[in-house]
C-alpha cells in the first residue's frame, strides 16, 4: 500500500504548485528558459499547420472507403470543394462501395501507424518508461525523428481560464497548463473521458466527426495523440522534445478535423481551437524514449 502511494505521489508531484515552488531549482535542467513569449516556439505555426494537414490527408485519403458514405450527407458545396482537393482519388461521393473497391489493393490499404511512417517516416508508442517513478512513456518504435519535426500532439478537453475544472483536476496528473492560462485536460479516464466524449458529441455536424475520440482508447487512429504521456525528463535524461501552443486557423479543412484530438470545454464558435504539439529538439532515433521540460520559465 505505502509503495503504490509513493509511486502516485511520484508522477504527481510535478503538477503540485508548492512542490514546484521548493524544489525547482535543484534540478535547473528539468527547466526550460525563454526569454520572452514569443519566442517559445521551436518552429512556425505554419509549418505545424503544414505538418498536420500532410498526416491528417494521408489518413483522410487511407480512410476514403469507410468515409465515403458520411462525406455523401455533407451539404453539396462542401463536397465540390473536398472533391477538388483530392479530385485523383475521391471521384465519386455517391458510389462509395466503387470507391471502396477501388482503393482495395492499393497503399491505400494501411493502418494508422503505417500511414504515419510512410508520411513522417517514424513510428511512436506508448510502453513502460525506462523511469522507474514514471509509470508510462512514448518512445519512438520505429524510424527516426528529424530536428524541428512534430512528434506528438496533446490530447484533451480545452478549459478557458473562468471555466470549471476542480473535480476533473482532483488527482489527475494530465492537465496542461498554456502560457496564456488556458488549461488541457489529456486525462483518459473517469470524469475527464466523459466529459471529453459529451462536448465532442455536442460540436458533431450530424453523421461528421469534428474531433478525435479514438485517442481515448489504446488503437487511437490519430498515433500522435499520446503527448500526454511523455515524461518529464531529469538530470540523466535530458528533453528531446519541447511541447508549443498552436491555435488551429478557422481556414483548416472540415474533413481534417476529425484528426484533430481536442475540443473546447465551452461552446463558443468565436475562439480558436488550442493544440499543443510536441517538437524534436534534435534528431531522435530508434528505441529513444521522449521527455520534455513540464516547466518553462519566461522572463
Amino acid at each position: 500500500m505505502l509503495q503504490k502511494l509513493v509511486s502516485r505521489w511520484n508522477r504527481y508531484k510535478y503538477r503540485l504548485v508548492p512542490w514546484i515552488a521548493l524544489n525547482l531549482w535543484k534540478n535547473e535542467r528539468t527547466v526550460r528558459l525563454v526569454a520572452e513569449d514569443s519566442l517559445d516556439k521551436v518552429i512556425s505555426d505554419q509549418v505545424v499547420e503544414a505538418s498536420l494537414l500532410k498526416l491528417f490527408r494521408a489518413f483522410f485519403l487511407n480512410d476514403l472507403s469507410d468515409r465515403a458514405e458520411f462525406l455523401n450527407l455533407l451539404p453539396e458545396n462542401i463536397q465540390k470543394n473536398i472533391q477538388s482537393k483530392y479530385n485523383e482519388t475521391l471521384t465519386d461521393f455517391q458510389s462509395p462501395k466503387q470507391t471502396e473497391k477501388n482503393s482495395k489493393g492499393s497503399e491505400m490499404d494501411l493502418n494508422p501507424n503505417e500511414t504515419l511512417f510512410k508520411t513522417f517516416g517514424f513510428i511512436i508508442s506508448r510502453a513502460t518508461s525506462s523511469l522507474s517513478f514514471a509509470g508510462r512513456g512514448v518512445f519512438v518504435t520505429t524510424g527516426r525523428v528529424p530536428k524541428g519535426a512534430v512528434v506528438c500532439m496533446y490530447p484533451g478537453t480545452i478549459y478557458q481560464q473562468y471555466e470549471p475544472i476542480f473535480f476533473q483536476s482532483i488527482c489527475n496528473p494530465f492537465i496542461f497548463r498554456c502560457i496564456d492560462g488556458m488549461l488541457i485536460d489529456g486525462n483518459d479516464k473517469g470524469i475527464s473521458k466523459v466529459i471529453y466524449k459529451s462536448c465532442c458529441g455536442r460540436d458533431r455536424l450530424g453523421p461528421y466527426k469534428t474531433n478525435d475520440v479514438t485517442w481515448l482508447t489504446e488503437i487511437p487512429v490519430n498515433p500522435l495523440a499520446v503527448g500526454q504521456y511523455v515524461n518529464n525528463c531529469s538530470n540523466e535524461k535530458a528533453a528531446n522534445v519541447c511541447y508549443q501552443e498552436f491555435d488551429v486557423p478557422t481556414t483548416f479543412p472540415i474533413e481534417l478535423r476529425q484528426y484533430i484530438p481536442n475540443v473546447n470545454y465551452g461552446h463558443n464558435a468565436e475562439r480558436p481551437l488550442r493544440c499543443v504539439v510536441l517538437v524534436a529538439l534534435r534528431d531522435i532515433e530508434e528505441g529513444e524514449e521522449l521527455f520534455s521540460n513540464y516547466y518553462t520559465i519566461i522572463h
